[in-house]
């Protein structure tokens, strides 16, 4: 197994797999009844686009990382479910064609630079949705990224690897710093150390309102935590529902 393999196989041994069904379960919740063309952005190693295909979906994957890709291709022969994947960015959506649907989970819209950049995904999922088309995505919420955030820290040990990650608040508002470190055992016994450093940010849910609207989305409607509950002040992510 390639290096790169090992690390990713890492991430989905510490992911949460109950996220996934929460996710594919809120998802069928709000799409439209008769859609059925999917666009699953930051697909990643494709557990999610898998969900949505085994639901009944034609569903096309993007993913920035192309060895991602070839894990999540894998994935999907395994589970004998046919999906598209695509190496892109969501930044530019100008050559993935038309889509129902459109989701993005997991707070990868956190990842983004700045509101600016925000605001040109919104742009991007807009110009790739058909008419009467339904955007979902999920981040972080300003209470998560103040409260619970800063000083967070978490080390797992296992036989095969050991992964610690600390949490610090960043310069700009909202924001934080993830700071991942993995140990991995080889096929040699040896153990190799990665290092990750992850920036995310987060904004007010009036901007997000008022960048979806920029963008063509004329319908939002805001959830909380996985639920078809309004947000409170101490909710951790919000889910956002955007009509085209």
């Amino acid at each position: 197994m390639a290096t790169y393999e090992t690390f990713a196989s890492v991430y989905d041994a510490i992911m949460d797999d109950s996220l996934y069904d929460k996710w594919t379960d809120f998802s069928l919740r709000h799409f439209p009844k008769g859609k059925k063309k999917l666009l699953e952005l930051a697909c990643g190693t494709g557990t999610q686009s898998v969900r949505f295909a085994q639901a009944g979906y034609e569903v096309t994957g993007l993913d920035l990382s192309q060895d991602m890709l070839d894990l999540a291709k894998k994935r999907a022969q395994s589970a004998k479910q046919s999906v598209t994947f695509i190496q892109g960015n969501m930044l530019d959506l100008s050559q993935v064609g038309q889509f129902d649907l459109v989701t993005c989970y997991s707070d990868s819209i956190c990842y983004m630079a700045d509101e600016v950049e925000v605001g040109d995904v919104f742009a991007q999922v807009s110009a790739c949705l058909a008419d009467d088309g339904v955007f979902i995505f999920d981040v972080h919420s300003t209470y998560q990224m103040e409260q619970v955030f800063p000083g967070y820290t978490y080390h797992e040990n296992r036989e095969d690897f050991a992964f610690v990650w600390d949490t610090y608040a960043d310069e700009a508002p909202y924001s934080v710093v993830h700071e991942l470190t993995f140990f991995v055992q080889d096929e040699d016994g040896r153990f190799t150390r990665f290092d990750e450093i992850h920036e995310e940010r987060t904004y007010e849910i009036l901007t997000y309102d008022i960048l979806l609207e920029q963008a063509g989305f004329t319908d939002v409607k805001v959830y909380a935590d996985f639920e078809d509950k309004s947000p409170n002040e101490s909710s951790a992510r919000w889910f956002f529902v955007a009509k085209k």
